[in-house]
């Protein structure tokens, strides 16, 4: 990870995701997360709140958590971005590597199911 502020989350399996409602309300998900070049990926269902929330406002805060989304460290301040195409399929590429069989089960369930999945950005 080159980036100084993304030296807590190295050797982490989760981060907690804080987007904002319209209200300003923060709400947090732990999510699985791989990282290349100072931007890290996540992907979630394409119909997740999270996914409106961040269209709606793309500023969001990072820290590194447990798969319970406790806290493990401080927050950092950053801007997500939706991705498609081929930066879509690099963010699932890497989250692939790293997380091995679990992510590969749950791409098929997903295929499976039909559920569309989102690639989300994220720069701090």
């Amino acid at each position: 990870m080159k980036h100084e502020k993304l030296a807590p989350f190295a050797q982490q399996k989760y981060l907690s995701l804080e987007s904002f409602k319209k209200d300003g309300t923060g709400v947090r998900t732990p999510l699985w997360f791989a990282e290349q070049d100072g931007t890290i990926y996540v992907y979630t269902l394409a119909n997740a709140w999270k996914v409106k929330r961040i269209r709606n406002n793309p500023h969001v805060r990072i820290a590194p958590c447990n798969m319970r989304g406790t806290r493990k460290g401080e927050w950092v301040e950053a801007q997500a971005r939706l991705v498609t195409g081929s930066e879509e399929q690099l963010g699932h590429q890497l989250l692939d590597k790293k997380y091995g069989w679990q992510k590969k089960l749950g791409n098929l369930f997903s295929r499976l199911r039909q559920r569309q999945r989102a690639v989300i950005a994220i720069a701090v």
